[in-house]
């Protein structure tokens, strides 16, 4: 454990769960407790590396008896995380999470290293190049549906 934060550790035993079983129900306040951290470290670690961008759906009910859900997407195929990826793409997308669906498409074998480069290098900050950062990722959510279509429609 040494050399790793917080979040890695956390998001190491959510992803163990989930090794075990598609979907995990756990309580926010439980795993807080049993990592010894705020509540709010749980939220933060979801929000950022459980996305419909890296392969999982969340849903949550708050008050008594409230429950995070956390579902690995079940995909039959490349048609599958395509369509998956272009239905719960956000408005704007972040450099950090765009390498991460390309890095999902290319380790399930639906771009090539060459395609997956290509796509970082357009839309990387450098080369987008907007005005201010909310442009910059829109615009990189707007190209990474058209690549997503580029890619459905060829199949």
């Amino acid at each position: 454990m040494q050399g790793q934060n917080m979040s890695d550790v956390i998001e190491g035993y959510l992803k163990a769960m989930l090794e075990a079983q598609r979907q995990v129900e756990i309580s926010r306040a439980d795993v807080a407790e049993q990592f010894n951290c705020v509540p709010s470290q749980i939220n933060y670690v979801i929000k950022t590396r459980f996305t419909p961008e890296r392969g999982y759906i969340v849903e949550s009910k708050r008050g008594g008896g409230g429950y995070i859900r956390i579902v690995r997407v079940a995909l039959r195929g490349a048609d599958d995380l395509l369509n998956v990826m272009a239905a719960h793409l956000p408005a704007r997308l972040s450099e950090r999470d765009a390498q991460a669906m390309i890095q999902q498409l290319y380790n399930e074998e639906v771009i090539s290293r060459q395609t997956g480069n290509v796509m970082l290098n357009v839309l990387r900050h450098q080369t987008l190049q907007v005005a201010s950062r909310s442009d910059e990722t829109q615009l990189r959510a707007q190209l990474m549906l058209a690549f997503l279509d580029s890619l459905r429609y060829e199949r």
